[in-house]
């Protein structure tokens, strides 16, 4: 059995090709590896794919056992520190089961250079969200992920080109780019950046009515930036928000979208860890270093 865990926003997700489950990232701080029971018996599991923040320490899908500092350059920066997710990876590293970590996309990964004038793309649970997605459209899939946060990825041929992380682009229900007013507020002392990026998303920003049409105009600009890059590419939409603001996207972009449930991530994951511990790699591009 092959298990992939999602390290979400709001909750890590456990999936195997079988079943899964949740639990808050608060609640992931009493998580005990013997939890995995709930998917299959331990000693049934052959294969870990983890996810851990950012991702940024590391460009290949590496072993978790060459991975210095959970595979992150710091744990400072656009997010909300819980400790769940950071227990999480080390109750798998000290379990002993044979475990991947997998990478986010940065300046380091293999993508297409101009994507690297941001130094962060996106992170690692968005690379089972294209590897699901591939699986079932094919080697050319725009993907947005669309929840607190908005990430779009394109992947031509199979490969990562590259991906508008949460705080360049589109905005989520609860994160998203600093404007002119965060800017201020931050020169001001009266927010740090972290913070403004915690409250830039429409829910913070615009009336109720507003919300999601707003989150489908950006989404659905994202992925025509990408399909610039590749036209014939599929869309695909993944996240709490993908079945709400589809029908908008549909029509901005005149093209049907595929739609992913909650559990896409965790279960891409599950599938990276199949394939790596079984054939090896490269994943979407990405080297294989066990």
């Amino acid at each position: 059995m092959f298990i992939g865990i999602d390290h979400g926003t709001t909750a890590m997700r456990f999936a195997s090709e079988e079943g899964h489950f949740k639990i808050s990232r608060e609640a992931a701080r009493d998580f005990v590896v013997g939890d995995l029971e709930r998917l299959c018996p331990l000693e049934e599991i052959e294969g870990v794919a983890v996810c851990y923040s950012m991702g940024d320490g590391i460009a290949a899908i590496t072993g978790i056992g060459k991975v210095a500092n959970r595979g992150v350059v710091s744990q400072e920066g656009a997010g909300k520190h819980i400790g769940g997710g950071t227990h999480v990876y080390d109750e798998i590293e000290r379990s002993g089961l044979p475990a991947v970590v997998i990478p986010g996309i940065h300046r380091g990964s293999p993508t297409d250079p101009r994507f690297k004038a941001y130094s962060h793309q996106t992170s690692p649970e968005k690379i089972g969200i294209a590897y699901e997605a591939c699986h079932d459209l094919g080697p050319d899939v725009v993907v947005s992920d669309i929840s607190s946060n908005t990430v779009t990825t394109l992947v031509s041929g199979g490969r990562i080109v590259g991906a508008f992380d949460a705080c360049i682009f589109a905005p989520g229900t609860q994160h998203g780019a600093l404007d002119v007013d965060a800017i201020r507020r931050i020169d001001a002392g009266l927010q740090t950046a972290n913070e403004a990026f915690l409250h830039a998303g429409v829910a913070h920003t615009l009336p109720p009515a507003e919300r999601d049409r707003t989150i489908a105009m950006f989404a659905a600009m994202e992925c025509a930036a990408l399909l610039l890059l590749n036209p014939n590419a599929k869309v695909a939409l993944a996240g709490s928000k993908a079945p709400v603001v589809a029908g908008e996207v549909e029509r901005l972009l005149r093209r049907k979208v595929a739609i992913y449930d909650e559990w896409c991530a965790a279960r891409g994951l599950a599938r990276i860890a199949r394939d790596v511990f079984t054939v090896g790699g490269p994943i979407l591009g990405l080297s294989v270093d066990r």
